[in-house]
């Protein structure tokens, strides 16, 4: 598909109208689709048309634990310091998980993806780490150039944890900063110096990992335009390949953890968007290719050509180059994004642990896709990660008359290319530099689930 890209515009009067809440659209349909009605006959017909098309595979390894608390978190983890107890069950369970699900899946598919992430997988000792290795390499064999990646907390690591793994085998990492300010910093119980965060960059860079994300938050407590550029300046100065740059939802009626924030402290919604704002054009005056709704990338980044090539794609871990793989997810909470299929895992480690001892698929929901869930995901995935539609293309990729088909989508589009956002033409939509920022809005358009389920996402920006 051809790539629509724009410099992103910023028009405040428009983000202000639009800024309501929608999907992330990391799925569509999106998880709150899902439904326990989803039964393990489901999930074993679904890995069998998995095994027909016979593509290669992603893995996600889900570690759920953490040594403390983050406030502005909105992750499902078990905060505890009693390692040994529980990493150790944990481990046999996933390794039970493991054993079962292959049982059913053709593990002669290449492994192009392996990704662990969390909670804090860095949780894991360099023992634990091995363990959990050897597992998943006694059962898949990776491509050579497979993408080998996972997530630490900077502050319980090392130089020498980060350089062990990179010799057993990972090639890309991933760490949270959220801010450099000390005050925001200990406002969020998230103490991260200056100093440990170069440190650690300087270990990954000597390990000789190939790529490096850093996450920031904006809206968090004591946040100003002028704290969060110095902010951005300093990751500037760490150099890593991608930065993402994420809205703060602040929602302690559904993660009570964060009643703990300063409630008038957490930045206004104007002074959030000023943030953002400064966040884009100073990432973007730096060499840094604005992805799309928070993502940077440097030029040279996989992410950056796939999006210029027109074969970027997104899956439940966010924009990623490998766009025609299924995902299977092991351990607590994680969910398998299959081509008509998606599957998530028990959220407590009692019932993950029960479905598993009795070798049962440990789900908890699940949604099988039908052929207009198909076609609807195509468009609002080319829209999220290209900002636009050929339509003779579309129509010819997924055996449909783009017009007819989306007929009615395309007059609720109106509205939206009246303000500015995007342009209807006879064979193809655009997204303009204003709409980039309002993307959402526009993929919500073609979203047949959302008008019953508005009230249960974030707001766009």
């Amino acid at each position: 598909m051809k790539s629509y890209l724009t410099p992103v515009e910023f028009d405040t009067d428009l983000i202000n109208r639009y800024n309501s809440p929608t999907p992330r659209y990391t799925s569509y349909p999106p998880a709150t689709e899902l439904h326990s009605q989803f039964t393990s006959g489901d999930c074993m017909q679904a890995i069998a048309r998995s095994n027909q098309r016979s593509s290669p595979i992603s893995l996600y390894f889900h570690i759920p634990f953490c040594q403390t608390a983050c406030y502005f978190c909105g992750c499902n983890v078990i905060v505890t310091q009693q390692q040994e107890k529980v990493v150790n069950p944990y481990l046999q369970h996933l390794s039970q998980d493991i054993d079962h699900l292959t049982r059913y899946l053709d593990t002669n598919r290449p492994v192009e993806q392996l990704h662990w992430g969390g909670g804090t997988p860095n949780y894991l000792n360099i023992g634990h780490v091995e363990q959990l290795w050897s597992k998943i390499n006694q059962h898949f064999h990776f491509d050579p150039k497979a993408e080998i990646s996972l997530e630490v907390n900077p502050r319980y690591i090392d130089r020498n944890y980060i350089l062990f793994l990179r010799d057993l085998g990972f090639n890309r990492i991933s760490f949270g900063i959220q801010d450099f300010n000390p005050q925001v910093q200990a406002a969020i119980n998230r103490i991260q110096p200056e100093e440990m965060l170069f440190n650690v960059m300087g270990w990954i860079r000597e390990a000789g990992f190939e790529s490096v994300n850093v996450d920031l938050i904006y809206g968090l407590p004591y946040q100003t335009e002028q704290s969060f550029e110095q902010t951005i300046a300093k990751t500037i100065e760490l150099d890593p390949d991608r930065i993402a740059v994420f809205n703060f939802a602040y929602v302690p009626w559904l993660k009570p953890v964060q009643k703990k924030i300063p409630q008038e402290a957490l930045p206004s919604t104007a002074q959030k968007l000023r943030i953002f704002q400064s966040a884009i054009a100073q990432l973007t005056h730096n060499g840094y290719t604005f992805i799309g709704m928070d993502h940077f990338a440097k030029p040279n980044d996989e992410l950056t050509i796939a999006q210029k090539e027109g074969h970027l794609h997104r899956n439940f871990q966010g924009y990623t180059t490998k766009p025609d793989m299924d995902l299977f997810g092991f351990g607590l909470t994680s969910i398998s994004m299959l081509e008509d299929a998606y599957i998530q895992n028990h959220k407590t480690l009692k019932s993950y642990y029960q479905a598993v001892e009795a070798s049962q698929f440990p789900i908890e929901k699940g949604v099988v896709l039908n052929h207009n869930d198909k076609i609807r995901r195509a468009i609002i995935m080319e829209l999220m990660c290209h900002f636009g539609v050929d339509k003779q293309e579309f129509s010819q990729a997924y055996h449909v008359d783009f017009d007819h088909y989306f007929a009615q989508e395309l007059v609720n589009l109106k509205p939206l290319e009246k303000d500015g956002l995007i342009r209807l033409y006879k064979d193809h939509l655009e997204v303009t530099s204003v709409g980039r920022l309002l993307i959402r809005n526009i993929a919500v358009i073609f979203d047949s689930y959302f008008p019953q389920q508005q009230q249960r996402f974030s707001k766009s920006i």
